[in-house]
């Protein structure tokens, strides 16, 4: 019974509700919306139902989603952990020039650490570089384009998606070729923050000195996280569970080795945290009728070309978890019975299916995981942060110009 469930198109309302809430309450209710307390209770108002069906339908279905959340939110509770007794402290300039080489930094890094540990490290400095400014949401927005997302395409280790392609049979350096894609993504995305920014800074003064100071060289503070930190990354190729007890241990070290100091200079709290836990449970519990929707009949949206795989993967990456998303359109692509190198499947199809879901998370503030991190950190330090729906104005303003572009240059064919 559990293999035949084809849910029902009314069945994705919940999570299309929850997607509201997200995006409205902030907007007409800030002050109820604020508190984690009801952030809980309006996802749960919306799980419920799923849950019903899921129980109901298909339990392994709902089993295998809150199996990936568990990994999902250990994994961010354990970067945001020992990210947080990471501290860049000094004179961090805050010119065009070295924002813009602070956003590059963050786009080798993503690479490294993944986008979510880049982001991480490298929010609060960025924050802390420009609180001075009065024009200013710009800047965690591109960070969020550059950093959180578009800069993770070079490794399996840069965003969960690739990673899966990994554990599938991709080879580790195969996503190597998704440089010229890596490079042209986050140079437009790079240039064009550069003269915005360089706009913004000339209308707000640098602020003064008193007489006589010399501005402090930066130095970085808790260089011992950087070890637990190495342990969180590398602990993603253990099987699970022992890969998530690895985590939990690295960041419950690192948070008891850190001083004090250092989390009072970040302003560090686990109110952000809390918050994407919160949200994410109830956007991992009603995707399942969504999910299994465009699985069961994905095939009638007709992609057959490596362009309308690139925005149909992206398209729901956006809004939905884009590991899962990311296998849907292997097995669309598998399903073409086209071959390929790797997992039978075109290698520009699946160069189109892995750029899709990895460019488009930064869509939305829910298009990756570390996307509503970085604006929960920015909104408790006091900066206006867009809303759901204004965040996607501006994103796609950016962002859509430089999925033509790619489009035109990589996935014709």
């Amino acid at each position: 019974m559990h293999s035949e469930w084809i849910p029902q198109i009314w069945m994705v309302l919940p999570f299309v509700g929850l997607l509201l809430s997200i995006a409205l309450f902030p907007l007409f209710a800030p002050a109820f919306w604020h508190r984690i307390r009801n952030q809980a209770m309006v996802s749960a108002l919306f799980s419920l139902p799923v849950i019903f069906l899921c129980g109901r339908y298909a339990p392994h279905k709902f089993l295998e989603s809150m199996e990936h959340y568990v990994s999902f939110v250990i994994l961010l509770g354990a970067l945001f952990t020992v990210s947080g007794g990471i501290h860049l402290a000094g004179h961090l300039k805050n010119t065009p020039r070295a924002n813009t080489a602070l956003l590059g930094a963050g786009a080798i890094l993503s690479n490294l650490v993944g986008t979510t540990g880049a982001s991480m490290v490298l929010i609060r400095p960025l924050l802390s570089a420009n609180a001075h400014r009065r024009h200013h949401a710009y800047l965690p927005i591109f960070f969020i384009m550059v950093v959180s997302n578009a800069s993770g395409m070079l490794t399996p280790l840069g965003d969960p998606p690739l990673f899966l392609g990994y554990l599938l049979g991709v080879p580790f350096f195969w996503t190597l070729k998704l440089f010229p894609i890596w490079f042209v993504s986050v140079s437009f995305l790079l240039i064009v923050f550069y003269f915005i920014d360089k706009k913004f800074h000339r209308k707000t003064p640098a602020p003064k000195l008193n007489h006589g100071d010399k501005p402090a060289a930066p130095k970085i503070y808790g260089k011992r996280s950087f070890a637990c930190l190495v342990a969180v990354v590398a602990a993603v190729f253990l099987p699970p569970p022992v890969r998530e007890l690895v985590m939990v241990a690295a960041a419950l070290t690192a948070y008891k080795i850190t001083p004090s100091k250092y989390h009072r200079d970040n302003d560090f709290n686990f109110m952000p945290i809390q918050e994407v836990a919160v949200l994410f449970l109830g956007i991992f519990i009603t995707m399942v009728p969504a999910l299994e929707l465009l699985r069961l009949r994905g095939g009638e949206l007709g992609v057959t070309a490596p362009w309308q795989f690139f925005w149909s993967t992206g398209g729901f990456s956006s809004v939905l978890d884009n590991a899962p998303t990311y296998l849907t359109f292997v097995a669309l692509g598998q399903g073409l019975g086209a071959g390929g190198p790797y997992l039978a499947i075109p290698e520009n199809i699946l160069m189109a299916i892995s750029a899709g879901a990895v460019l488009f998370g930064a869509c939305t503030y829910i298009g990756n995981a570390p996307n509503f991190m970085v604006r929960s950190i920015a909104a408790h330090r006091g900066w206006k942060m867009p809303s759901f729906f204004g965040y996607l104005f501006w994103s796609l303003l950016f962002l859509i110009p430089l999925f033509m572009l790619l489009t035109v240059l990589f996935f014709r064919g």
